[in-house]
């Protein structure tokens, strides 16, 4: 593996683990996150398809146990009996896998249209997936085609954030991506 390589294999993950810290800082606010950005940005830029899926499930987890265990057990003690969560939900993980594939589509050609169709496309991914899945899989909702859009109808304020946390972490990702290319001439291979 050349040395370029490596150096844009450790930016591009270096800039997912900041993106990941954000992700951490911004936990008072539902659904505002980097994880999809960080999905589309890990479909773009690496050429090792596996470290597109890899990277930003792997970082997700990584966060999940934080955030579960550390940062909502003080925000709502209500909800937690101690016990340390190591659980994932598949729903949420197998709709950012699907976000990495929409990314392998979308942006073989990186341009602010193809950004802009990719990150919304991202937010209506995530809305319709996990929405189904609380209405599948709980117990809030009938389990009628009422219950199903009631189930989306309440998620309607959640959407808004996940759009916003979208659009905001692929526009400073890609961007910040496009400066740091100026000066690391590594950067500017087509994919690491």
């Amino acid at each position: 593996m050349s040395k370029k390589i490596n150096v844009r294999v450790g930016v591009i993950c270096a800039m997912i683990a900041g993106a990941a810290l954000g992700r951490l800082a911004l936990t008072g606010i539902p659904n505002f996150s980097p994880i999809g950005g960080i999905a589309l940005f890990g479909a773009a830029y690496f050429s090792r398809k596996y470290l597109a899926f890899i990277v930003p499930l792997v970082t997700m987890y990584i966060t999940d146990l934080v955030i579960n265990n550390m940062i909502y057990p003080r925000m709502f003690p209500e909800y937690y009996d101690g016990a340390f969560a190591w659980g994932i939900s598949p729903w949420v993980y197998g709709t950012f896998a699907l976000i990495v594939l929409l990314g392998f589509g979308l942006l073989k050609k990186v341009s602010a249209p193809r950004l802009l169709t990719a990150s919304l496309s991202a937010s209506v991914l995530f809305f319709i997936v996990t929405n189904f899945a609380v209405w599948a899989g709980g117990v809030t909702y009938p389990k009628t085609v009422e219950g199903l859009i009631a189930c989306y109808t309440a998620a309607i304020p959640f959407f808004q954030n996940t759009l916003l946390g979208d659009l905001f972490f692929v526009g400073v990702l890609f961007g910040a991506y496009e400066l740091l290319k100026q000066g690391i001439p590594a950067l500017k291979l087509q994919k690491s």
